[in-house]
């Protein structure tokens, strides 16, 4: 089943701006199914097949010159050489939607955008399925079987238990993207390293604690967290400040872009689990933050999100700066129950940040949305169905 993608009508436009696009994302994000669904005039072909892959990295020239003018390349890091090519095509015959480009190893593909294509090519990028684009195919799901199952395609096309599922996702991204990439030798560390930012989602990054456990250096903890955030694993969401130059510097907080497999690296196997877990909390945030990151993403549009701390300890879960004149802040909370306590710091903060009440929002698993003085106490299924919009 083709559940319909919301970035999909972003594509037709790229195409017709660009000679070259190319679409990144996760692997099993369902960047294949899209793009031959959605041009099914183009010619396709997979450099994951070994003689298609011999072909173009031993002849480029020919192997550009044999194919359609309309020509979809997957998995087109496996053969750097290529790229020069497709620059040497695209400026000759100057016209625009000549080459689709689309790879599981996205550190390597901007590597090699970067080197050969830039300014000739429309980037976008394809994130597992929002809430909304999950509802499409189970269309009685609830935000909490979404928080638990999270949004890779498969589980929603095959019925897969998801131990199964991300224990084999799990072992191709390791194995085939981060080992052949970073030649790491020791898995079992690469392992470890994972799973302890798992633990971490949801708190301030603090890598020199992460190398410590992990039982490596410094250094190479910052290429394997580098690695996980080209590879749109994990993500991090910087500290407000009114000085932008002041926020990069001070510590960010560390997020996975998919709840499945955050769950799964915790060792969380049921929703019922999820509800009793110590880290439910952290876990629900975690889904508010990375939907709202796609909500943008989805739509092709860049976004300026942070969270609010300051030496008090005042915090603000995340604050929505991308309309800079009129923020949105956004408290969220685990619990079933609105309590008028939630904007305690939405208010004092509000105030000081002059944002008006309506731009203060409380997201929680309640089952009922309302106005008070206070501000806009919003449930996850609302807020993630763009009803507060």
């Amino acid at each position: 089943m083709m559940i319909p993608r919301t970035i999909a009508q972003e594509l037709t436009p790229m195409l017709s701006w660009f000679p070259v696009v190319s679409v990144t994302g996760p692997r099993q994000s369902g960047k294949s199914t899209l793009i031959k669904n959605m041009l099914p005039d183009y010619e396709y072909v997979n450099l994951e097949d070994e003689t298609t892959r011999l072909s173009a990295i031993e002849d480029p020239v020919g192997f550009i010159h044999a194919h359609e003018r309309k020509l979809i390349i997957d998995e087109a890091q496996y053969a750097p050489s290529l790229f020069s090519q497709i620059q040497v095509m695209a400026d000759e015959r100057g016209t625009m939607g000549q080459y689709m480009l689309s790879g599981s190893q996205n550190f390597l593909m901007e590597k090699r955008i970067g080197q050969s294509l830039a300014g000739r090519v429309g980037m976008l990028q394809l994130l597992p399925l929002s809430y909304e684009e999950a509802l499409q195919a189970k269309t009685d799901l609830t935000v909490d079987e979404f928080m638990f199952h999270g949004g890779y395609p498969h589980l929603y096309d095959v019925p897969t238990p998801t131990d199964i599922y991300f224990r084999n996702y799990t072992a191709t991204y390791v194995s085939r993207d981060v080992a052949e990439y970073l030649d790491v030798r020791n898995l079992t560390d690469f392992n470890t390293f994972l799973r302890l930012c798992a633990e971490n989602a949801g708190n301030l990054l603090n890598l020199t604690a992460l190398a410590r456990d992990a039982n490596v250096s410094f250094n190479t903890a910052k290429e394997w967290l580098s690695i996980l955030e080209a590879s749109f694993i994990v993500f991090r969401l910087v500290p407000y400040s009114a000085n932008t130059r002041k926020r990069l510097i001070k510590t960010p907080k560390l997020y996975f872009y998919d709840n499945g497999l955050l769950n799964y690296l915790l060792g969380i196997h049921s929703p019922q689990e999820l509800a009793d877990d110590p880290k439910r909390g952290d876990i629900f945030e975690n889904l508010i933050i990375s939907e709202t990151v796609k909500r943008y993403r989805n739509r092709n549009k860049d976004c300026e999100l942070c969270f609010y701390r300051d030496t008090n300890q005042r915090e603000i879960d995340l604050i929505d700066t991308t309309q800079r004149r009129n923020p949105t802040l956004i408290e969220i909370k685990s619990g079933m129950t609105a309590r008028p306590d939630f904007f305690k710091h939405l208010a004092t903060i509000g105030e000081e940040l002059g944002v008006p009440t309506d731009h203060r929002i409380v997201v929680y698993r309640g089952t009922e949305s309302f106005t008070s003085k206070n501000g806009r106490t919003i449930t996850a299924k609302d807020y993630l169905c763009l009803a507060h919009s």
